[in-house]
């Protein structure tokens, strides 16, 4: 299980890299050679987003990447097979990342089963409350998968505790309200978010939305156990190319 995977990283490393892509965006072919070099540049973890017509947690540039997936006609069946050979040929593990209706038009335990057939070893759905998820939770426990939570500035030590008790593998700590890609404050607002979140879990802790370049990362290092870097490496990818991403992937390490 990814628990097991990221404690045994983090003995090697201060903070593990989890990066996030849009598979199909701007196409398959350049999503499997970010994916590619990503994992020569380092990094530990990788998320892989099914485009969806309404990503309601996510900013311009990722919304901008998941109509760029649609408009390709990107279905969710290739967003499967990417998913199978890039599980197969690189030594990392994938996440999936998608909205409940997709999970749910799917089938939720055939969703499941078929994440755990293609080797991905878990998923974040953050549309989906864990008040509402006990059929997703049953499936993810069923196949041996993470269901993967999330924590937010504004939610109550007790709500925390409640999160941490249905999620495994992780707890994804949102660094602000609102949406992906928006410049966030790395201060001691942040160390004391993060240190109501170690108080109320055991599972390691990664933090995402607005982590842009070495200095954020560095900022982490002895607070959170995974740095997550999303928008920026699209950001990048759209202005350098997937060189450009590779050397600024392994320029955060």
């Amino acid at each position: 299980m990814l628990r097991d995977y990221i404690e045994k990283k983090r003995v090697e490393k201060k903070i593990l890299i989890m990066t996030h892509i849009v598979i199909g965006a701007p196409d398959l072919e350049t999503s499997y050679q970010t994916v590619k070099a990503m994992v020569e540049a380092g990094v530990d973890i990788m998320e892989l987003q099914i485009p969806f017509s309404e990503p309601v947690a996510d900013g311009p540039v990722i919304l901008a990447a998941n109509q760029t997936a649609l408009d390709r006609k990107v279905t969710v069946g290739q967003c499967i097979d990417f998913a199978e050979r890039v599980a197969k040929e690189f030594p990392v593990p994938f996440l999936f990342m998608s909205y409940y209706n997709i999970v749910f038009k799917y089938g939720v335990n055939k969703f499941a089963e078929m994440m755990s057939a293609k080797g991905l070893k878990g998923a974040i759905v953050p549309d989906l409350p864990h008040e509402e998820a006990a059929q997703y939770l049953a499936a993810m426990k069923k196949y041996h998968l993470d269901p993967i939570f999330l924590y937010a500035p504004t939610t109550s030590d007790s709500r925390m505790k409640e999160i941490s008790s249905h999620a495994s593998g992780f707890i994804y700590c949102v660094a602000r309200k609102g949406v992906t890609g928006v410049d966030t404050s790395f201060s001691s607002d942040l160390d004391e978010y993060l240190q109501r979140a170690h108080t109320s879990t055991d599972l390691p802790l990664a933090l995402g939305f607005g982590v842009q370049e070495k200095a954020d990362v560095d900022f982490l290092k002895g607070k959170a156990d995974i740095a997550i870097i999303g928008t920026q490496s699209l950001r990048v990818l759209a202005e350098k190319g997937v060189a450009g991403v590779k050397k600024f992937i392994a320029g955060m390490q």
